[in-house]
């Protein structure tokens, strides 16, 4: 999708959680919409959960950073 429209999903589906309050699961991997939505975030490596957090410490977590980035942990 284009951004906009991609924007537009991102706030159709905040809207409706705020009115119905209801909890979504969502599979995803435009960063922009997870980070956008997400209270909990688990992260796959390989189809295996590497961590579960909140979007803040999921962005510069070690593990996260080496799976997908190829960092080294120090």
């Amino acid at each position: 999708m284009a951004r906009a429209d991609t924007n537009n999903t991102i706030d159709l589906l905040k809207e409706i959680k705020a009115k119905r309050d209801i909890t979504m699961a969502i599979i995803e991997h435009d960063m922009h919409v997870v980070f956008s939505l997400a209270e909990r975030i688990t992260v796959l490596a390989q189809g295996t959960p590497l961590v579960e957090d909140t979007p803040e410490n999921i962005k510069g977590h070690p593990k996260v950073r080496e799976a997908y980035l190829g960092e080294a942990q120090v």
